[in-house]
């Protein structure tokens, strides 16, 4: 496990709170002005296997840029969350092509697929990383998860299959769940994050039984007051999981896991996020392959130096994919 020299980040002290830097990451505020990553997007609908079908959005740079990068969104987010277009457009400007890449019934993505989105999907999100990859036609490919979706790239950084990907030079990861039920307990605790994320499940599953009401009636999950409640209604009623515990089991990657990672990956994570807890990176073991960015502050996915503008991480990233030297 290695340690990174660079610039820590350090933002000035009225902007320490977590939730403040948690809560602003995804302000629409943080995308005024032009957005030539959005000008140039086109749909793209890639195929994951097994009669999948995710959605994504690919912004080439006229004449091509210098590498691709692949942008997978958190829980509920989607391939428009303000954090997922930030650093996107960012990335689009020091030169590289984005390809933004919808998990299962995210974004506008609902009536592709029958089957109900669930956080074991990895196999899918691989093959859809995959395809979009092969878009790079020979070019250096990067892949940047944010939160569930860092759970998500760390688990193509493990695929068996991972090094099919040639071109896959680096997986990035901010803020990146390894125990969903921590997490989803963190979740719970807080009023105001139960509130959210209850709020936006609730609708993509209503959305999701208006396409397809002959599979599912969600009258009883959507009455659910946590997370975890709903959690454990879908697992029983949906899923061929026995229980809420075993389901989560399945993408849980404390301990030793991470040692089978195939791909140089770089974490990125702050002591004080109020839903990941950080003593799940402290107790990784040693991992040739991961480099580990813990900062002091910049709560879940936030890490802002200038608010609402300035992302710390971002500055990282390119850095990073400026260095890469794709060596596997």
């Amino acid at each position: 496990m290695m340690n990174s020299a660079g610039k820590p980040f350090q933002p000035p002290s009225w902007a320490t709170n977590p939730h403040l830097q948690t809560i602003a990451a995804n302000r629409k505020i943080r995308l005024l002005g032009t957005n030539e990553m959005a000008a140039t997007a086109l749909e793209w609908v890639v195929d994951a296997g097994n009669d999948v079908r995710l959605q994504g959005w690919y912004s080439r740079r006229p004449g091509g840029g210098k590498g691709l990068v692949i942008l997978l969104h958190g829980w509920e987010g989607s391939a428009g969350s303000t954090y997922v277009m930030a650093t996107g457009r960012f990335l689009y400007r020091q030169g590289y092509d984005i390809f933004r890449l919808n998990l299962r019934d995210h974004g506008s993505s609902h009536h592709l697929n029958p089957g109900l989105f669930n956080g074991t999907l990895g196999e899918e999100v691989f093959q859809g990383v995959s395809q979009a990859a092969s878009l790079a036609a020979g070019c250096s490919c990067f892949l940047v998860g944010f939160s569930l979706g860092g759970n998500f790239a760390l688990r193509v950084g493990l695929h068996r299959e991972c090094r099919s990907i040639h071109n896959l030079c680096r997986i990035i990861c901010i803020s990146p769940c390894l125990d969903p039920l921590k997490t989803t307990r963190a979740i719970d605790r807080s009023s105001l994050y139960r509130w959210y994320f209850l709020k936006k499940w609730r609708r993509s599953l209503g959305i999701k039984q208006n396409i397809f009401p002959e599979l599912y009636d969600f009258h009883t999950v959507l009455g659910s007051r946590t997370c975890l409640e709903m959690t454990e209604r879908v697992i029983a009623d949906y899923s061929p999981f026995p229980s809420y515990g075993e389901y989560f089991e399945q993408y849980t990657l404390t301990g030793g896991v991470l040692e089978d990672l195939q791909v140089p990956t770089t974490v990125i994570t702050a002591a004080d996020d109020p839903v990941v807890p950080v003593d799940d990176f402290y107790d990784l073991p040693e991992i040739d392959k991961l480099e580990l960015l813990v900062q002091p502050h910049g709560g879940h996915c936030g890490f802002l130096d200038q608010l609402p503008f300035g992302c710390w991480y971002e500055g990282v990233i390119a850095e990073l994919l400026a260095g890469n030297g794709c060596v596997r």
